[in-house]
């Protein structure tokens, strides 16, 4: 068996007639070892931004080269977009891990509301009228998160409590959450709302304040550049170390200039989006700052929910692929039986997984509450949806055993763009919801057409 590995490996003519074989697409995917679902999901979601721009400008009756501000192809419905897709996104890279054990949680959109509930009655209620915290005050914010986390990963231990050690199947437990959690959430505050919330804790909804600014954007963006860099460097030094097979020079450059070419795009684009001409005047007046005649510029920049949901996805691919709890997690999802026989403790696995799912819920909820600058009682409604088809389309197969957390954020934003360009247009809200069905019954018919062909 060693004489055979080692006539092949030291073999570079049998090599290079086996990569003849290949078409020039193909020689391209094998050096670059560009995954083709990701790939697929990219051009798809360029083909619905460009398809949404097109219609958005000719019922509109402008050229689409033009690039109107009310066209989808804009500065700021596409920081709208980034903005409005970060809940739903971190709640999918917690949906991978679920999915991939061959779960389900149909609880995350309702667990969203009853979380973001109880962290806007805290702030409300709680922490100033009865624990007499004054108004303002820098630990309110703090304290309801902390109430916030603490309760998701009740939540989360819970359920897969009851998943785990008395084999309730999670269809059914979590489908009990959906209706638990959803009803405890009328039932804190009667189904009023709670508004406004603590300025401090506004800004992980984003808009003019709750983002870091142009200058701070572009030091972010030069800095994933180089984090960028040095992972290229590092895994090639890794894979010398470990004699694992090396991409080409020319790959791996083509790889990290287009890697750093989409993130610097991203910076231009959020430092392209102004605040609004009240915001700056009244911003200009506060601190003795002279409009010039043509108006002040003032960037967005990167939002913070988009940060968070950034961090958020880096973690969690940290924890999938680099981790032993991760390895176990595929491992159980590829063959129950086999990762229980090799001695892994599934049980326990899989009540951290919705622990981990739980405490991505009541990120969600801030940056939603946030955003609303309240909790109200429809806070999630549906967002269960949006996550487990962002999660499907994004690669993760039903059948347990295999996703990735960068599919299932992608997913985020292409079911976000679909829902946000059919607002845009003016689609009623029925016929929106048959839209997303739609593509959630064909993305889980082409993963079942993908795994058979596999």
């Amino acid at each position: 068996m060693t004489d055979t590995t080692s006539d092949a490996a030291a073999n570079p003519a049998a090599d290079r007639a086996r990569a003849s074989e290949l078409s020039a697409v193909g020689r391209f995917l094998k050096a670059t070892e560009l995954d083709t679902r990701m790939l697929g999901m990219v051009g798809a979601l360029l083909i619905i931004w460009i398809g949404l721009h097109v219609i958005s400008s000719l019922r509109l009756g402008v050229n689409p080269l033009d690039f109107d501000s009310r066209t989808f192809l804009t500065p700021r419905n596409l920081w709208n977009l980034s903005v409005q897709t970060s809940a739903v996104a971190i709640m999918a890279s917690g949906m991978v891990l679920v999915i991939v054990m061959r779960n389900i949680d149909l609880s995350v959109g309702s667990a969203e509301g009853l979380i973001g509930m109880i962290m806007g009655f805290a702030q409300v209620h709680f922490l100033v009228r009865m624990v007499g915290l004054e108004l303002g005050n820098p630990w309110i914010w703090v304290l309801a998160l902390a109430i916030g986390l603490a309760l998701g990963l009740l939540i989360g231990a819970f359920q897969g409590f009851v998943i785990a050690y008395l084999d309730v199947p999670a269809f059914i437990v979590t489908l009990g959450g959906l209706l638990v959690w959803r009803g405890a959430a009328w039932w804190v505050t009667s189904g009023q709302t709670v508004a406004p919330l603590d300025a401090t804790y506004q800004l992980m909804g984003g808009g003019p304040a709750g983002s870091i600014g142009a200058r701070w954007s572009w030091v972010v963006g030069v800095v994933a550049c180089l984090a960028v860099v040095f992972a290229l460097f590092n895994g090639r030094v890794q894979r010398k170390r470990f004699r694992f097979p090396l991409r080409p020079i020319w790959a791996e450059t083509l790889l990290g200039a287009v890697a750093c070419a989409v993130i610097m795009g991203a910076v231009w684009l959020a430092n392209s989006y102004p605040w609004p001409v009240g915001i700056v005047n009244r911003y200009a007046a506060a601190n003795n700052i002279t409009v010039p005649e043509g108006g002040l510029f003032i960037a967005h920049g990167i939002a913070i929910p988009v940060l968070m949901a950034v961090a958020v996805g880096l973690i969690m691919t940290f924890i999938t692929k680099r981790t032993r709890f991760g390895r176990y997690v595929f491992a159980i999802g590829g063959n129950p039986e086999a990762a229980n026989l090799a001695g892994i403790n599934t049980r326990w696995i899989t009540m951290k997984v919705f622990m981990i799912m739980g405490v991505l819920a009541t990120i969600a909820a801030a940056i939603s509450s946030a955003r609303q600058n309240s909790s109200t009682n429809a806070l999630g409604t549906l967002d269960e949806l949006l996550v487990i088809a962002a999660a499907v389309i994004g690669g993760t197969s039903l059948a347990g055993g295999s996703g990735t957390v960068l599919g299932a954020m992608l997913g985020a934003l292409l079911m976000q763009s679909l829902q946000s360009g059919m607002v845009l247009l003016g689609v009623d809200s029925p016929l929106q919801s048959i839209v997303v069905g739609a593509v959630l019954v064909i993305a889980v018919w082409l993963d079942t057409i993908y795994r058979k062909r596999v």
